[in-house]
């Protein structure tokens, strides 16, 4: 009764936060078993204060576009817990971002930051800017506008944002230079920066390798792998993009890319090369990618299948979801699972619903949830803090060496908290334990 009394009043009080209150009720349903087993988490409320950030900061951006027209948009930073090391997550910018896309992300983001093993609080941000259609100085005056106000709440040894879902490291620069302009300081206090200024290699690679990593390691376990394997992924953004990468370098064939668009199936699998000068270069629909490979097959949003994502209908050994939060429902579950899927590998934040996750649980295939299977790019974050205190750079390999080291890690430790309570398949349970008690000790040890 106890975490399902917190469930209850989490969802009074905020009412309009849904996806806050899926990614709370998904954490502390599984928690439940640790509470019962330390009844010092209960004494100490630790949930009750875990679900409430330190601060909740909202502020209007102002900005002006090409054509001398004032714009306003909102901006959000949400500082949600520190006992383990500074505040550490992602700004999106992205039309659908409100205080509750933020606040789900923010405190996923904190047991994630756990299980890296790194000294790293949970935070996110962002604003309900669209960067896509906009000129590089409308995102420039934007970005210059947005830091105008964050600059005061961040910091090397206190937040350090990185980019998520449109930013990249075109905005990332141009937060930076306005951070140093107004603060007149040079230290690590974003991460995703420039090789030339600050930046670590395999950054960009670090979600969708780590996630692959990850999926490597729950097929491991049971004497599988992903070589000559066919895969899916959603997405086309770094994280998907990535994620294609490492899985030719496994050996697996990924078949399948999408965007806001539509989703293109290349049974030959996609063609890396191709993806990355129309996503990355020329920052194009997938559109573009089937008229120039006509055998492909491109479907439109508009003609999926109502109440499925076109992606998970193709039959694959392992999908990764890459896109974004609740991209994967019940139905699209059934579809994997039916079509022969033995391993979903999460690059997203919560791209599965509740409904799918406990349908995964239950076939007991291998299903890495992404506070665990997406970890590797804050981890690589991490990483690149490290490197701007030594005022070092590392190599592109020594940093995929700690990148795989990382990735093991949180799959053992995930995978023996499972099994230390009594469901060894099930990595929800263990990543969500392993990740809350490091956080949860901390905070008992630093008082009230």
């Amino acid at each position: 009764m106890y975490v399902e009394d917190i469930i209850k009043q989490i969802k009074v009080n905020y009412p309009d936060q849904r996806e806050f209150h899926q990614a709370v009720q998904e954490v502390l349903i599984s928690l439940a078993p640790a509470i019962a087993k330390h009844k010092k988490y209960q004494d100490y409320a630790i949930l009750e204060r875990m679900i409430i950030p330190d601060r909740e900061i909202i502020f209007r951006v102002d900005w002006v576009n090409d054509r001398g027209e004032i714009q306003v948009n909102t901006g959000y930073r949400v500082e949600f817990n520190s006992a383990i090391g500074p505040y550490k997550g992602g700004l999106r910018f992205h039309p659908s971002v409100n205080i509750g896309i933020i606040k789900f992300l923010g405190f996923e983001q904190v047991l994630k930051n756990s299980l890296t093993t790194l000294s790293l609080g949970g935070g996110k941000g962002g604003s309900n800017f669209d960067p896509k259609g906009k000129s590089d100085a409308e995102v420039m005056r934007f970005c210059q506008a947005f830091m105008n106000e964050l600059y005061r709440h961040i910091g090397a040894h206190t937040d350090v944002p990185a980019g998520d879902i449109g930013v990249g490291a075109r905005e990332i620069g141009y937060l930076f230079g306005q951070y140093k302009k107004i603060t007149n300081r040079f230290d690590g206090v974003l991460t995703g920066k420039g090789l030339n200024w600050g930046g670590s290699l395999a950054r960009p690679e670090a979600t969708g390798y780590g996630c692959v990593y990850f999926a490597q390691e729950m097929l491991k376990e049971r004497g599988e792998s992903l070589s000559g394997k066919t895969c899916t992924v959603s997405g086309s953004g770094n994280v998907a993009i990535y994620t294609i990468e490492k899985l030719y370098q496994l050996g697996a064939k990924p078949v399948t890319a999408s965007d806001s668009k539509g989703m293109i199936y290349d049974e030959n699998g996609i063609d890396l090369g191709l993806l990355k000068e129309i996503k990355e270069y020329k920052r194009e629909s997938l559109e573009e990618y089937a008229k120039i490979k006509p055998k492909c097959k491109y479907i439109k949003i508009s003609d999926y299948k109502e109440g499925t994502n076109a992606v998970w209908n193709i039959p694959c050994f392992a999908a990764f979801p890459s896109a974004t939060e609740n991209e994967l429902n019940l139905c699209d579950a059934k579809n994997l699972l039916q079509n022969g899927c033995k391993c979903v590998s999460e690059g997203a934040n919560m791209p599965s619903t509740l409904e799918a996750i406990d349908l995964f649980l239950k076939s007991k295939i291998c299903y890495g949830p992404g506070k665990a299977a997406n970890a590797g790019g804050v981890a690589v974050s991490g990483l690149e803090m490290a490197q701007n205190a030594s005022m070092h750079s590392w190599d592109f390999e020594s940093v995929d060496n700690h990148l795989r080291s990382i990735m093991e890690n949180i799959f053992v430790k995930s995978s023996e908290t499972a099994k230390e309570f009594g469901d060894p398949t099930n990595l929800v349970l263990g990543s969500n334990i392993a990740g809350f008690r490091k956080v949860a000790d901390a905070m008992i040890e630093q008082g009230v």
